[in-house]
């Protein structure tokens, strides 16, 4: 194999969801790892990724979905003079899950011998959320815990949402020699944090919408459902430049966190949205006409994100392909950072600046959503009408 094969796979195009959250979580049997390393409350630190590696057999394919060719939006002419006002601001987000969701298995020590994890036997399955122990509602990963503790035998019955299904089952506990309580061998995390970019807020309604894409869990890239979340003022403290194989990051500090910005309620496959009574409109006092997809050219634009103490700027950015689409998603176009003092401070596009408005012909037409790993001036965005229907605010 050549040297310029090998280098050609070596710097596989690979795309990084850029907003970075905390993981918060417990196990539910002796550990055999943690995926709880809580630091310095409210920073940046974990990184959420979702990584793929595209071959240039795929890279050809996906080519026959970029199209120029002019696209109708699918709202009515009711929408053409919806003005709502521009986010960039840096926000922190924490949601809680309903019920607590499963992230991994592990073997139970028993006098015999290691025993197969008995949730794994019992056809649970990763990205699985358990809502019910024995009929009796889950709140979080410790009152999980408290109900198993609590167990006098080993029959526990489960209730779980299976890809959006409700279903019952039945888990035979095994006692741990460790420390004689029943184990179900079952890995959950209940919560999580971190920093990403405000996108829109809408006075009328009171509706804002953030990130462009959904938050997800690292270990079964499952789609978090919120029982409770919240928006938080951040406070940028530091960049970390982004590099071909390395994306930067911004490295945020949560402000008042018991005096949260807003309620979060849905978390989908374009960003989160929610609800605030105060006027989100950081940037700019006016609020901006809505671009459709019909409406957008492919050519100069500018993005408003906060990579600093002096919060949200306007850089130059360029759409440099619209994408065709048949139904909502984060990958609405292809971006490029042109801006040379952006370029200089962050790379490019960075974590934590998923969210930020894309704005076109002083319209907001989209958000920043992904960035190329090997590329950190190069993303995608998604169209802006996509986050307003999953917001509510059109139909």
């Amino acid at each position: 194999m050549n040297t310029k094969l090998i280098r050609n796979i070596f710097y596989t195009i690979s795309l990084v969801l850029f907003v970075s959250f905390y993981i918060f979580s417990s196990n539910v049997t002796t550990p055999t790892r943690s995926y709880m390393n809580i630091v310095q409350k409210g920073y940046n630190i974990f990184a959420s990724t979702d990584s793929k590696k595209v071959s240039s057999k795929e890279r050809q394919t996906q080519g026959k979905n970029i199209t120029t060719a002019p696209m109708k939006s699918v709202f009515s002419s009711k929408s053409e003079d919806l003005e709502i006002y521009p986010g960039g601001s840096c926000v922190g987000v924490k949601i809680q899950t309903k019920g607590v969701l499963v992230v991994g298995f592990s073997d139970i020590e028993t006098n015999e011998g290691k025993a197969e994890s008995p949730s794994r036997k019992a056809g649970i399955m990763l990205g699985d959320v358990v809502l019910k122990v024995n009929s009796e509602d889950i709140e979080n990963s410790k009152d999980l815990i408290k109900k198993l503790n609590n167990l006098t035998n080993s029959d526990v019955k489960v209730t779980i949402s299976h890809n959006n299904e409700i279903m019952e089952k039945t888990i035979i506990s095994i006692k741990s020699s460790s420390d004689e309580k029943y184990k179900i061998g079952l890995w959950v995390r209940d919560s999580t944090a971190g920093v990403g970019t405000l996108t829109f807020y809408d006075e009328n309604t009171k509706k804002f919408g953030a990130l462009g894409h959904p938050i997800t869990d690292n270990d079964t890239n499952t789609i978090l459902s919120i029982k409770d979340g919240s928006l938080i003022n951040t406070s940028i403290i530091s960049v970390r430049k982004g590099q071909k194989g390395n994306p930067g990051e911004l490295k945020g500090v949560f402000v008042e966190e018991d005096n949260p910005l807003g309620e979060i309620k849905n978390n989908t496959v374009c960003g989160i949205f929610g609800t605030s009574d105060n006027k989100l409109n950081t940037r700019s006092n006016k609020p901006l006409k809505v671009g459709f997809r019909d409406e957008i050219k492919e050519g100069k634009a500018k993005i408003i994100t906060t990579i600093d103490e002096s919060g949200p700027q306007m850089y130059d950015i360029e759409i440099v392909k619209l994408l065709s689409q048949d139904k909502p998603g984060p990958k609405s176009m292809i971006i490029k950072v042109t801006d040379p003092k952006l370029l200089e401070k962050t790379g490019g596009i960075v974590q934590g600046m998923s969210g930020s408005p894309i704005i076109q012909n002083n319209k907001i037409v989209g958000a920043v959503t992904h960035v190329l790993i090997n590329k950190p001036d190069v993303g995608y965005g998604i169209y802006i009408e996509w986050m307003l229907k999953d917001a509510g605010i059109i139909n």
